[in-house]
């Protein structure tokens, strides 16, 4: 009876692995339609990842195919060696064969009538240029082989797993970003040799690529060995070494930051603004939503008050300009900012939920269209806008404000909030915020005064949305309705998601990872934005918690995973 219940059991979990693996050997077979349909192939037909051996469109390929067979072992958890590979070949081929098919439907049915980017190109270069027979085979090959190489890569140990995955994910964005590299390190004349050997004419020469993949390999390999004999060594200090070693980092870290806009360049010092600007934001609604559990979806009405008080304050356009410092219009910006928060908070007070999420969205659409309007066209500009806003120049002293120059303002406001933000977190005001975000019958119940904790929360936040408003406002001079819609308060709700609701370093990574990323990838234009929602997809399915949570919402997570667990299991 015991032989027969194995061998049943057996026979289901293999049926469950063929299964789940076809099941995603589909998916990435619609994924890689679905990249061919939307222009990519042909769009990236003309840049190179290592020049004259494999251009960008072959290697997008390439790489749904090599995810799709990874993907296939990890979900099943195989550890047998040939059954880890025959599942990671058969996701690739699965993956592969659907775009066979559907070149072959191509041959036989007009579907550039339906989609316009199939077309002959894109057929031509799916088949290497080899003809629909020989180009199929060509291309099922390379599904199996991505995915026999994914499996190979699965049953390395888990260090070497991981420093191969990261080299490789390395050297693909080295040669994808070989234009932003040497524009960013165009200055750096003793870099000039390094850059030469790296790059050919169209992408990473072969010597590069072998030096790069190399090179990060052995960092990531060194770096997880290592890691534990410093944390040990680290620990053995005394208490002064520590100390003096805790402060030798952060003075490092403090110069490397300082630093940084006349290392990365104009374009990148740029990209730090940006970064910086939805960081302040996102810090100020963390407040909101990550301490306090309020859904916030209006947020970027605080960043628009902060952004006209400033412009109507300082610009010499309006009769409302008294003041020609930005400087003393910013106390003013964050003021008014604070004082809309706190009446969107009243009305409010009741609301939970979804209930609440839509009041706040309307507060932010009636905010923008009251900007937008030809009522309050002559105080702050109508859809005109308010231009010549006042540079934040200190008394005596011109500065030559530009991204580099504005990465310092960016830098200080962060700091500033930073640290607000971690005080008030660990500060009883903070406690009580996330006993209401626990449970707002229970801390009432306790004596937290709901109506005061909740207006603080909203103040706060405001507060820090009216200050990036001000410096957003002083680095364009000039601001115009269309500036601040829905979507900002999206990408700024989106950024806490990803870095993790209630965690201040999680916003920071959310900030680097949403802002700064798709800027970097700007020079893609539209697919940009393909790729910014395979992020946000990805990750609420790998990560829901974020990427670096609160410890306590991880925690929860973690317990209600358990229990969802027993619960399947009995």
């Amino acid at each position: 009876m015991t032989t027969v219940t194995f061998h049943r059991a057996n026979q289901a979990a293999q049926s469950n692995w063929l299964r789940g693996t076809v099941q995603v050997g589909l998916i990435g077979g619609l994924v890689g339609v679905s990249i061919a349909l939307q222009g990519m192939i042909q769009a990236f037909a003309k840049r190179d990842v290592i020049n004259e051996v494999i251009t960008m469109s072959h290697t997008l390929v390439l790489l749904t195919f090599f995810v799709t067979g990874y993907a296939a072992v990890a979900r099943a958890r195989l550890t047998q060696p040939a059954r880890v590979l025959a599942a990671s070949a058969l996701g690739g081929g699965i993956a592969s064969a659907s775009l066979v098919a559907f070149l072959w439907l191509g041959s036989v049915a007009d579907l550039g009538s339906v989609f316009v980017n199939a077309t002959k190109q894109l057929y031509d270069l799916l088949t290497f240029n080899q003809g629909l027979t020989a180009g199929s085979l060509i291309l099922l090959g390379a599904g199996l082989v991505a995915g026999v190489l994914a499996g190979l890569i699965y049953l390395l140990p888990v260090l070497w797993r991981g420093a191969v995955l990261t080299a490789l994910l390395g050297t693909v964005l080295l040669g994808v970003l070989q234009d932003l590299i040497r524009v960013s390190l165009s200055d750096w004349k003793f870099l000039e040799p390094a850059l030469k050997v790296l790059y050919a004419s169209n992408g990473l020469s072969l010597e590069g690529t072998a030096t790069v993949f190399v090179l990060i390999f052995t960092f990531v390999l060194l770096w997880a060995t290592q890691k534990p004999r410093l944390e040990a060594g680290y620990s053995r200090m005394p208490a002064a070494q520590r100390q003096a070693t805790r402060w030798g980092v952060s003075a490092a870290l403090v110069v490397i930051l300082f630093a940084l806009p006349y290392l990365l360049g104009l374009y990148l010092s740029e990209v730090l603004d940006n970064v910086g600007l939805y960081l302040l934001m996102g810090l100020g609604l963390n407040i909101v939503v990550g301490f306090a559990g309020l859904l916030d979806l209006g947020y970027v009405a605080f960043f628009a008050i902060g952004a006209y008080t400033v412009g109507v304050l300082t610009s010499p356009e309006l009769a409302t300009g008294i003041f020609h410092n930005w400087w003393l219009a910013l106390p003013f910006a964050v003021l008014a900012a604070v004082a809309f928060g706190v009446l969107l908070g009243i009305p409010v007070l009741r609301m939970r939920g979804d209930y609440l999420a839509i009041v706040t969205l309307g507060f932010g659409e009636i905010i923008r269209l009251l900007a937008l309007s030809d009522f309050l066209k002559p105080y702050i500009g109508g859809a005109q806008g308010i231009q010549r806003i006042a540079k934040p120049d200190l008394p005596g002293l011109e500065i030559p404000w530009g991204p580099q120059t504005f990465y310092y303002l960016f830098l200080g406001g962060c700091l500033l909030v930073m640290f607000v933000a971690m005080r008030l977190k660990n500060s009883r005001l903070g406690r009580a915020w996330m006993a209401i975000r626990e449970d707002e019958d229970v801390a009432q119940a306790m004596g937290i005064d709901l109506v005061a904790t909740k207006l603080m929360a909203f103040g706060m936040g405001a507060s820090f949305g009216g200050l990036a408003g001000a410096i957003f406002a002083a680095k364009l001079e000039s601001i115009y309705p269309h500036s601040f819609n829905f979507l900002i308060s999206i990408n700024v709700l989106a950024l806490i998601i990803i870095g993790g609701m209630g965690s201040i370093p999680g916003v920071i990574v959310g900030a680097l990872a949403l802002v700064g990323l798709p800027e970097l990838l700007r020079e893609f234009a539209e697919f940009r934005y393909l790729f910014y929602g395979i992020v946000l997809v990805v990750m609420m399915l790998v990560r829901p918690e974020g990427l670096i949570p609160e410890a306590r919402r991880a925690q929860e997570l973690e317990e209600f995973r358990e229990e969802a667990a027993s619960r399947a299991a009995t």
